[in-house]
């Protein structure tokens, strides 16, 4: 990063999401796969975590759910020498992260037998295709909603570092999450600017307690 008169050198991924998505790995390893470990992949425009063993937690949800551990007592352990955060906020923390560094949103996948976490490395709005932006809105919205709040158009220009003129394109990004079911209004009766946003997941739970 260049300022105005110095240059500075920054790490293209946020330390503590790198930091909580190792050792996620390390603790929800499945030993009983054999012949597979842990294993971090560096690439130019991304960073992969790998480890054996399907997720406990569906992966569209670990923002909200805490996790299920394999392996409770490496994890007890890790979090007592401070290897990682306290229980059910690593994941919460790497989109928030992310966020903060107006990153891609985070990848969580399942190959095979493994769960595999993805950082990617900068690109500008202009460079995401529909995926992307999509994954983004949905995460900002878990993680709005896990925090008692709501996506909002404001809240999103916030996410992507978009001016206040540049409403218009929040409420197209927007627009593709609902379209894709990433994301739910609140209330779809609302005005215009008083539209606010949900996970899909969380209405659906609110409809089951009615």
């Amino acid at each position: 990063m260049i300022g105005k008169a110095l240059r500075k050198t920054v790490p293209m991924y946020p330390e503590l999401a790198a930091r909580e998505l190792v050792a996620n790995a390390l603790i929800h390893q499945d030993f009983f796969v054999t012949g597979a470990g842990p294993m971090i992949e560096i690439f130019s425009d991304r960073m992969e975590v790998t480890n054996p063993g399907k997720p406990l937690v569906a992966t569209e949800r670990f923002v909200d759910n805490p996790p299920r551990s394999r392996n409770e007592a490496l994890a007890s352990l890790m979090r007592r020498m401070g290897i990682c955060e306290e229980r059910g906020s690593g994941v919460d923390k790497v989109v928030w992260q992310t966020e903060l560094a107006q990153l891609p949103a985070p990848l969580f996948e399942v190959p095979n037998d493994s769960t595999r976490a993805v950082l990617f490395a900068h690109r500008p709005l202009t460079k995401m295709d529909r995926a992307d932006r999509v994954r983004a809105c949905y995460l900002h919205a878990c993680l709005r909603y896990v925090s008692r709040e709501y996506l909002t158009n404001t809240s999103l220009r916030g996410r992507f570092g978009l001016d206040e003129k540049n409403s218009a394109t929040a409420s197209r990004l927007i627009k593709e999450a609902v379209e894709d079911g990433a994301i739910v209004p609140v209330d779809e009766d609302a005005a215009r600017k008083l539209m606010k946003y949900t996970p899909w997941w969380a209405q659906a739970g609110e409809s089951e307690k009615d």
